[in-house]
């Protein structure tokens, strides 16, 4: 497994992190992604540990909390050959101040998390999403409160604007205040919106990339393709409107693609996808999810190689779409990737 920096922190992180949004099965969304129990869960995680995937990311709305008991249970007994990556802000109950990043909540929601998962600090703690009705420097101050009392060790932002988060960044240089090194995102093959602004942002301010549902929200797994159905047991079926849009002319001129490479290289649809996005400039780590121990070995396939060049200007070519204003006609990704060579 390959290590790189989170951001422009001291913190290695795995270049493939697991994503425990399977863990619990509560509620419609997740009981579609998956059931994992516990039992499940500790035998997923051996494989993780075995293959050097040292992070696992939750949240305190997975399951109603039930991914976050599910994962500490797991963990027990090996805390320290781990990373726990959590994240809270969105809704978790009706009540006015269950949801958002004010200082409250928070540490409600900090103090919640460390008794789900049965553990006495959370390595990488994220905003789930920008709340714009509290302060930022309430927020980062609650956060930097969090830090230096020992419950979290690095703080990261998800789902982030790139207004928000370079507001934060520097209410958090004007304040002495513990700063966002992870920047948690969507981005995909067929979702390349990070690279317009959050990228070139990251890139400048030291923020590494956590990347979630690199595989376009269960689209590029190499079952859908131009002219079939959608397979009878996919979760997009109860799944799909939940998640990022996609074209399907675009998805399926990438998969085509795709498809070609897999014949020349002897990998997967999933894992050519995955190491595509490797190879990207800011990714830190790229967060797999699976729902047992052969799809969790699979995605395990997309390290330990690299793509060619000719490969990688295909799927760049085959993916790309025009770049929204003010970005076009300006921004040119090719040029920022040669002044901004991913890790090695």
């Amino acid at each position: 497994m390959e290590y790189r920096r989170l951001g422009a922190s001291g913190l290695l992180v795995p270049a493939l992190s697991f994503g425990a949004g399977t863990f619990g099965g509560r509620g419609a969304l997740f009981s579609a992604w998956g059931d994992t129990d516990a039992a499940q869960a500790r035998r997923l995680l051996d494989i993780s540990l075995e293959a050097g995937v040292t992070m696992f990311d939750t949240a305190d709305v997975y399951s109603d909390g039930v991914s976050e008991e599910v994962l500490g249970a797991a963990i027990k007994g090996r805390r320290d050959q781990l990373l726990i990556s959590t994240k809270a802000g969105l809704p978790t109950g009706p009540g006015p101040n269950d949801a958002g990043s004010g200082r409250s909540r928070l540490i409600g929601a900090v103090e919640s998390s460390l008794r789900r998962l049965g553990v006495e600090h959370i390595d990488l703690f994220q905003l789930h999403a920008f709340d714009a009705g509290t302060p930022v420097e309430e927020t980062l101050a609650a956060l930097d409160d969090l830090v230096r009392a020992g419950k979290i060790r690095y703080l990261g932002a998800s789902n982030f604007a790139g207004w928000q988060l370079m507001k934060s960044l520097a209410a958090a240089d004007r304040g002495g205040l513990t700063r966002y090194v992870a920047h948690q995102v969507y981005y995909s093959l067929v979702g390349r919106d990070y690279e317009w602004e959050l990228m070139p942002l990251g890139q400048d301010q030291g923020v590494g990339a956590v990347i979630w549902s690199p595989l376009g929200w269960g689209r590029l797994t190499g079952k859908i393709r131009r002219g079939s159905p959608l397979p009878e047991g996919s979760r997009l079926h109860q799944t799909a409107q939940a998640g990022p849009p996609v074209d399907d002319d675009l998805l399926y001129d990438v998969v085509d693609v795709l498809d070609d490479i897999a014949a020349d290289t002897g990998k997967t649809v999933p894992q050519i996808a995955l190491n595509w996005l490797l190879g990207r400039p800011t990714v830190s780590t790229v967060i797999v999810g699976a729902r047992d121990e052969d799809q969790l070995r699979q995605n395990l396939g997309a390290v330990g190689w690299r793509l060619d060049p000719a490969h990688i200007a295909r799927l760049d070519k085959a993916s790309a779409t025009t770049a929204p204003y003010p970005y076009y006609p300006y921004h040119r990704l090719p040029d920022f990737t040669r002044l901004n060579p991913p890790p090695v």
